[in-house]
């Protein structure tokens, strides 16, 4: 017999509980945020070596960063192109992010 509850106490038997379906992702090479900081001083190395103006090297590598933690390494890649394209990059170093990006990803 199901019997209402005096207010304030629940049936824990009969909890509304949401039911979650979880989706199924795909895992993606993302930054290593617990390297982010050897990461961060091997970028400075090569943008100090680079002909890369340093106030546009400062915010390219913050959006390097953001792209790569938060969306996956492949979009950060794709954004290094664009400044390859530009010509802000050469192919030598756009190759050296893309491995240190390589080297300080995970896969979550």
């Amino acid at each position: 017999m199901n019997t209402p509850q005096p207010s304030g106490q629940y049936d824990k038997g009969k909890k509304n509980k949401q039911q979650r379906t979880k989706e199924s992702t795909r895992r993606q090479a993302m930054l290593n945020t617990h390297r982010i900081n050897p990461f961060k001083y091997d970028m400075n190395q090569i943008l100090e070596e680079s002909a890369m103006d340093p106030a546009k090297a400062s915010s390219f590598l913050a959006s390097v960063i953001a792209k790569a933690s938060r969306v996956s390494t492949k979009e950060a890649k794709e954004f290094v192109k664009t400044f390859l394209d530009s010509g802000d990059l050469t192919k030598d170093e756009a190759d050296k992010i893309g491995k240190l990006l390589d080297k300080y990803s995970k896969y979550r």
